[in-house]
């Protein structure tokens, strides 16, 4: 799949493909919104293997969705819609039964980046998660579902605020760079009213040694995806 990109500002990497596969795994269904599409990557990527999702692209940045919408047609994929809106305050006349995103997560902390574009991308200021967290409960059907990605380091906030919102983490995945490293990416899939037992899956690691893991290039694989300068 050939996707445009930006010849400067944010680019996609690895996490959302990694987030592509954990998602797949689970066979999602029904109605799906990619909150903070970037290029459009994730969401297509599923409607690209599962056909029958009826796919909602959504980003704040108007450059995005313009990218979003040209790689749909580039690719022929047909999406349901592309929304330019700010998913804090935009009022959807239906629930999904699946939201999906690899959100800005740079803590407070971090290196804000001067450029508007990829501080929006980047920085989890600009979507906050405990609102994040709120305004998914309201956008999602009942026993919806919520796939996401996010710094490991900050799963203590991730968990307190999905079950103040009333989502359990029925899934969980840990990214590590290599054995010997801390996690860096955490994987999830949390469900609205659910009490089911979290169940945590094995690890996995980027590298092994100096190469990509034979896990991870089977992920790369999969995707089948190249990059196009976007030059409009």
């Amino acid at each position: 799949m050939n996707l445009f990109q930006p010849d400067k500002g944010y680019r996609y990497n690895s996490d959302t493909l990694l987030l592509y596969d954990f998602i797949s795994t689970f066979t999602p269904k029904g109605e799906v919104l990619d909150v903070g599409c970037g290029c459009g990557i994730l969401g297509l990527l599923l409607k690209r293997d599962f056909p029958s999702l009826k796919m909602h692209l959504l980003d704040i940045q108007e450059q995005n969705c313009t990218i979003a919408y040209a790689n749909a047609e580039q690719n022929g994929i047909e999406i349901a819609s592309v929304i330019c809106h700010d998913f804090l305050s935009i009022r959807f006349e239906c629930k999904f039964d699946m939201i999906v995103s690899n959100p800005p997560f740079y803590h407070k902390g971090g290196v804000k980046n001067e450029d508007t574009s990829l501080f929006l991308s980047r920085h989890s200021s600009a979507l906050p998660f405990d609102a994040f967290a709120k305004k998914v409960t309201k956008t999602l059907s009942n026993r919806g579902y919520f796939c996401f990605c996010y710094d490991a380091k900050q799963l203590d906030h991730l968990m307190a605020a999905l079950l103040d919102n009333g989502l359990n983490v029925e899934d969980i995945c840990f990214v590590y760079p290599k054995e010997e490293k801390e996690a860096s990416l955490v994987l999830i899939r949390a469900r609205k009213n659910s009490k089911s037992l979290c169940k945590v899956h094995p690890p996995l690691f980027i590298y092994t040694g100096e190469v990509f893991s034979e896990r991870v290039q089977s992920i790369f694989k999969r995707s089948q995806t190249q990059s196009v300068t976007w030059n409009n």
